[in-house]
């Protein structure tokens, strides 16, 4: 069988430690295009892949060949260059945020939609083993009626991540958008839809930006969701925890309580009210301080349901509900009043 083509569109950090190396290892794929503006950059990536390198999107996209088309831009270009891939008949998997409005998203979802492909949105943390066994814990009612949540996402900030250290896209409003919500908050927003299996309905929020030099963006927000059931907690986001990544999540139900990824040893600890205790060894969660990544789950899910033609996990409309709650979370902030979805 003859392999699927790929034209990676941003060749920045997550391109490079994400992307670049998942298609790489995937037997199905063959990664035949990169693109980015700087074209050393894309000269450097490209022959490390033995790929054509472009600076030039849309070249990228129409004389590559490419089967599939993957998106690690800054956020404002998400859309547009989304909606171009798909329109040229091209599978998308695109980083999150999906969009920078909810015009946009729908935007994106029609394009697909209307070119027959798939639309996939990068949110990686539905594919953590400790992730995934909450969801069955939950599901199969071990927990019984959930009450609570607390989930938080936050690091030292972008500067350390990004290919272009604090000259970062990250910190300018007019190419990001959103700052610590976006970056961090959304893949949580994701998460808890996922986890909890509801939607949310009310949103209210507090945000800063007062971690950052230079930057116009959010870099600290706690958010309070309630969910369609009356399930309420909190979403932290921050670029301003200096010592070291906390990417942790705590379920408070009925029977017992679930920490997720808050143990250096121990992926997932239950811990139930008649006094037993249960500590699942699953795999640490990625991280940016990470030496060597693992696969993310991301780019092999996107590759199967090509292959397969089934539904990613994620979709368009997927990425659209988890974004939406990030609006909202800024939409209650500048006004200072709850946000019912």
């Amino acid at each position: 069988m003859s392999k699927l083509k790929v034209a990676v569109i941003g060749c920045g950090s997550i391109a490079i430690h994400r992307h670049l190396p998942e298609f790489n290892a995937n037997e199905h794929v063959e990664i035949v295009a990169v693109c980015d503006i700087n074209e050393e950059r894309a000269r450097v990536t490209g022959s490390k892949y033995n790929a054509k390198a472009f600076t030039d999107y849309k070249q990228a996209i129409t004389e590559s060949g490419a089967d599939l088309v993957s998106v690690c831009l800054p956020n404002y270009l998400h859309a547009p260059v989304s909606i171009f891939a798909a329109e040229q008949g091209k599978h998308v998997l695109c980083e999150k945020p999906m969009a920078t409005s909810e015009k946009e998203a729908e935007e994106m979802i029609s394009a697909s939609e209307k070119a027959g492909k798939k639309l996939m949105i990068a949110h990686n943390q539905r594919f953590v083993p400790s992730h995934e066994k909450a969801k069955q814990m939950i599901a199969d009612g071990e927990l019984g009626k959930i009450y609570s949540f607390r989930t938080t996402f936050g690091h030292g900030g972008p500067e350390g991540w990004s290919i272009d250290g604090k000259d970062s896209w990250f910190f300018r409003k007019e190419e990001a958008f959103i700052g610590a919500l976006g970056d961090l908050g959304v893949h949580k927003a994701d998460l808890l839809r996922y986890i909890l299996g509801e939607e949310f309905i009310e949103v209210a929020s507090m945000i800063e930006s007062s971690a950052k030099e230079n930057s116009d963006v959010d870099d600290q927000a706690v958010t309070i969701l309630r969910s369609q059931t009356g399930i309420i907690g909190t979403l932290t986001a921050s670029w301003a925890y200096k010592k070291g990544e906390d990417n942790s999540t705590v379920i408070y139900g009925e029977k017992g309580n679930l920490r997720l990824e808050d143990d250096p040893k121990y992926s997932l600890i239950a811990s139930f009210i008649d006094g037993t205790k249960v500590n699942y060894e699953l795999g640490q969660i990625q991280t940016n301080d990470s030496d060597g990544q693992t696969s993310s789950g991301v780019i092999d899910h996107f590759v199967d349901c090509v292959l397969h033609d089934q539904k990613p996990l994620i979709d368009g409309t997927e990425g659209y509900k988890s974004l939406k709650i990030i609006l909202a979370a800024l939409e209650a902030n500048q006004s200072k009043k709850n946000v019912t979805l």
